[in-house]
């Protein structure tokens, strides 16, 4: 049978790149193409740092951001406020956070969020570690930074219950962000808004 690229090579290249989310074979193959007309050190760029993807970077053992070292870059400031975990569900939350230049704590990152429909449950998720991080660590604030989702709430709820009431003051973001929307995709001034002007849990439920 002949094969649909002049190259084997090719045709591997197309298939790996149309498993990447939202990638058909038609532009993985325009990729492809534009990488061949690239200079061989330039590709060669690529594939190191695509490498690296899979065999360097890890959870941080702390608050399972993405790190390179032992721990990740926020956890070893020493200019961040460790007193205050802001939890949130994916690491792109971190990075949206991060953009406002408003918040100066430390994060935890759960992972995901508690959803039966999903087969996803408490166990499931980063809650666990966050109870020790709060039970082990000199926390005075725990902040929900969820998605405004049942599945966010829920989470959230789940973790507020669970949480030891030892004067740890339990905060929730301003609700800037709407109804059934991803911190990820909110814009940098009502994230940081919604930050800055966090309420107290317990009047959001």
């Amino acid at each position: 049978m002949t094969s649909e690229y002049p190259s084997k090579i090719l045709s591997l290249a197309v298939e790996q790149i149309s498993t990447l989310p939202g990638i058909g074979r038609k532009t993985a193959l325009r990729m492809a193409l534009h990488l061949l007309r690239r200079e061989p050190e330039q590709i060669h760029r690529l594939a190191e740092a695509l490498i690296g993807l899979a065999d360097e970077i890890h959870r941080c053992p702390r608050c399972h951001n993405l790190c390179d070292g032992d721990v990740c870059d926020i956890c070893a400031d020493t200019t961040r406020d460790r007193g205050v975990i802001c939890v949130v569900e994916d690491i792109r939350d971190v990075l949206a956070i991060e953009q406002t230049g408003t918040y100066r704590g430390v994060y935890h990152v759960l992972g995901g969020r508690i959803s039966p429909m999903e087969g996803i449950g408490p166990s499931d998720i980063e809650i666990n570690s966050l109870a020790e991080r709060v039970s082990s660590e000199q926390v005075r604030e725990v902040i929900f930074a969820l998605s405004a989702t049942i599945e966010g709430d829920t989470t959230a709820y789940y973790i507020y219950k669970m949480m030891p009431r030892n004067g740890i003051k339990l905060s929730s973001i301003a609700r800037g962000v709407s109804v059934g929307g991803e911190l990820q995709y909110t814009d940098n001034i009502t994230l940081g808004r919604s930050i800055q002007n966090r309420i107290p849990y317990e009047s959001t439920i």
